[in-house]
């Protein structure tokens, strides 16, 4: 009968697990097996690249000219594409992003348009009919022997055909003649582009993904040839680069790589400054005055010059262009190897690019290479334009303009100051560490956004940092899941594309650095990750593996909850109650209990019949024993069953039993869907507190719902869940215990419109006022 018993709470108990967890194939914390590529020679299970690991490489030598009057762009470019592949390849791919510009693009053709509320604004009417024809004129595509390839163009892809097969260890030479003309940024939006300032008659431009560039090979996907849309940036193979740059006499050029004829485009005064900055590491040297740009915008030049370019093991290559150009620059020391961070900017943005665009990007440098690595390449530019932040290999294009008259509010001065970190923090994701972002975008937006926020941090004390900390994603992670996707999808297909694919990324990984693993740990481990991959073609894979492999960290769980869901946090604490051990000591527990009976609610009956005449009170002879009996009062015989059940137990179990623990018995419920550790401050009669961290394990065994038991020698007065919002917890309300009412403002009169105040024109007007 024993054994029957047994079984049937066996059973009984196994039943009850399965109500809780209705498919146990899908608990929260099964690894991510069928998610992850099989580990192979190329991709370790370890994360690290196998012992046949490979990529291709595609060298560079072109000669661009700029046409100023006519906004074109003339090129000629010669490829050398080395297989190192173990495929022949009998053709190669060809990125022509340029394409995207063309009328016929299909960015334009599955844009989602419609009219609201029958209404339509005159900038997006517009929009419909001021299509840009900006896409790439190809003159020719030859081969080494001036012979002309047979090619396909697909949109934005150009496929060309070999005449023999391309063998492991041999090189293709393509050369390409094309041109196209610049769109103005301004008008027509995108990354590249030229700003026409019609006060003076001056254009600066902003220069990239301009020229046909060689597309991935590799053993993940083959090519990597999807079409570029205008949201999904772009892979593309390492190389070496030697660019020569036509454009106006008077103008300045900043670009990927290190001047080669700095005799030829520079003046002695120029080449002086320059060698001082290269010493000075303590402030940005002027190369190019405020004076001597606007000087340059008056005079306008009608010859030309060509400045050459290097750059090498580099992906990509940019440049920008204009007389307006103020330069300076200043030396950063990095592992005994001296860095120069310049600028580039117009007389519009002063004064507040001259103070601190090239103070931001040497910051960023020594910020970023101290969580990964030193920064390998020899420059890292800051250019100024009006709308936009957008990286390139050592040179990035940056938002932050003040207004006409010198002054800017805060809003401008930390936009400007973050968007340069952003970007220039962008050369080492993916720029080094080369993630696939026409696939991935988390890969370099999200963990260049992780970075971002701990060198804002590292600027200055109270830095307004709009992502990272766990709190600030609480809204969109509690929006309705018809609005949102998991991070794990393609680029063009992202919803609410900032808050997926940077600030859900680049949170998560700070409450892994912050709870889940912890600074050390998560800062060794992806130190490891980029360093492991710097200049080569991670994976998502390649990432998730490495950090568990060098923290001995099981992350299934976190991966699969925070990328590949969209769940979120909210974790309640549904039911607390409060124990203490039961002495048996009669004179201890009867007065518990008496003091508890004194303390309860009483009935509305009787209090109201307080001062009611009984019958026993007029009829003596009606009482008895029991009227008057004390069920709490201890007897002898209360006393010797107590020393009774004492001398049955243990030394041990005495100590227990007269320790005076408080046992609270807390029910949490996993609201949100997405599990998390459990972290509680403990708050005691005393002022005390005490924080306990309970591992996410504890969900483990049944995802929805955890019970854990506390004790304490002191009594809790408060507890709560999360108390240094450090989990993104979307609703605090069930945080609490006793529960805490939570109350929000009112607007009685809300404003039409909003402004951001430039305090800086208030204090400069109140200034006027007193005098």
């Amino acid at each position: 009968m024993k054994k029957i018993f047994i079984l049937l709470i066996v059973l009984l108990g196994a039943a009850s697990i399965k109500a809780q967890n209705p498919n146990l194939n899908y608990n929260k914390f099964k690894q991510l097996k069928e998610e992850f590529p099989t580990p192979n020679n190329y991709r370790t299970a370890s994360g690290a690249p196998g012992h046949e690991y490979y990529q291709q490489q595609a060298d560079y030598k072109m000669d661009i000219s700029l046409d100023d009057a006519n906004q074109i762009i003339n090129g000629v470019e010669t490829i050398t594409y080395y297989n190192n592949s173990p495929d022949p390849l009998t053709y190669l791919w060809i990125q022509l992003d340029q394409n995207v510009r063309a009328k016929n693009s299909d960015s334009y053709l599955i844009s989602n348009e419609d009219f609201y509320n029958n209404e339509m604004s005159f900038g997006r009417l517009k929009s419909l009919h001021r299509r840009f024809d900006g896409g790439f004129n190809i003159d020719y595509v030859k081969d080494g022997k001036d012979e002309n390839y047979e090619i396909i163009t697909n949109k934005t892809m150009m496929r060309v055909n070999l005449k023999k097969p391309l063998m492991n260890g041999e090189t293709a030479t393509i050369k390409i003649k094309w041109w196209y003309k610049i769109q103005d940024r301004m008008v027509h939006g995108g990354r590249s582009g030229y700003e026409y300032f019609a006060k003076d008659d001056n254009y600066l431009y902003t220069i990239a993904q301009f020229f046909p560039r060689m597309a991935v090979y590799n053993e993940v996907e083959g090519w990597q040839n999807k079409q570029f849309l205008g949201r999904g940036e772009f892979a593309l193979a390492f190389g070496d680069y030697e660019v020569n740059l036509t454009v106006p006499d008077d103008h300045v050029v900043g670009a990927t790589g290190v001047i080669q004829n700095t005799d030829e485009v520079l003046t002695q005064k120029q080449k002086e400054r320059l060698a001082k900055a290269r010493k000075n590491t303590q402030a940005p040297v002027m190369i190019v005055t405020q004076d001597e740009a606007e000087n340059a915008e008056k005079k306008k030049s009608k010859t030309s010059k060509t400045w050459t370019f290097k750059a090498e093991n580099v992906r990509d290559f940019a440049f920008a262009s204009s007389r307006k150009f103020i330069w300076d620059a200043m030396a950063v020391e990095l592992s005994g190897k001296t860095v120069m961070a310049m600028s580039l900017y117009p007389k519009e943005g002063n004064p507040l690019w001259e103070q601190f665009s090239t103070r931001a990007v040497a910051h960023t440098l020594e910020v970023y290479s101290k969580y990964t690595f030193d920064y390998p390449y020899p420059v890292a530019y800051s250019v100024h334009t009006a709308n936009i932040g957008m990286e390139y290999p050592m040179i990035c294009f940056n938002y932050g303009r003040p207004e006409e008259d010198g002054t800017y509010s805060e809003r401008t001065k930390y936009g400007m100051l973050t968007v340069i970190i952003h970007e220039v923090g962008h050369n080492f994701f993916p720029m080094i560490v080369n993630s696939d972002e026409r696939q991935w975008t988390w890969m370099d937006e999200g963990l260049n956004s992780f970075l971002q926020f701990i060198a804002e941090q590292e600027w200055e004390e109270g830095y307004p940092s709009n992502a990272g900390p766990a709190y600030t994603i609480t809204d969109y992670m509690s929006d309705e899941k018809t609005n949102m996707v998991p991070i794990m999808v393609n680029s063009e297909s992202i919803l609410q594309f900032g808050n997926n694919a940077y600030d859900k990324p680049a949170t998560a990984l700070n409450i892994l650095r912050e709870t889940i693993m912890g600074r050390e740990l998560f800062d060794i481990a992806f130190k490891e990750y980029a360093n492991r991959w710097k200049f080569k073609h991670p994976t998502p894979a390649d990432f998730f593996r490495t950090m568990e492999d060098a923290s001995a960290v099981d992350l299934d769980w976190f991966w699969r909850g925070w990328f590949y869901s969209t769940d979120h946090v909210d974790i309640a604490m549904e039911k607390v109650q409060w124990y203490k051990v039961d002495t048996k000591n009669p004179k201890t527990e009867n007065a518990i209990t008496r003091q508890q009976q004194a303390d309860a609610p009483q009935f509305i009956g009787d209090i109201r019949n307080k001062d009611m005449k009984r019958f026993t009170d007029r009829d003596a002879k009606a009482r008895d024993f029991y009227t008057s009996f004390d069920p709490l009062e201890v007897t002898v015989l209360d006393e010797k069953a107590y020393d009774q059940y004492l001398s049955n137990l243990s030394d041990d179990e005495k100590d227990l039993l007269n320790a005076g623990y408080n046992y609270y018995s807390i029910r949490f419920k996993n609201v949100g869907g997405l599990v998390m550790p459990i972290i509680l401050e403990f708050e005691f009669t005393d002022g005390t507190s005490e924080v306990v961290r309970v591992p996410v394990e504890v969900w483990a065994k049944n995802n929805e719902q955890a019970n854990k038991i506390f004790f304490f020698k002191k009594e809790v007065k408060s507890i709560e869940l999360d108390p240094f919002l450090e989990t993104a917890d979307t609703d605090r309300s069930n945080n609490y215990y006793p529960a805490r009412q939570q109350f929000s403002r009112f607007e009685a009169y809300k404003r039409s419109r909003y402004s951001r105040e430039n305090k800086m024109q208030r204090a400069k007007r109140a200034k006027e006022a007193r005098n």
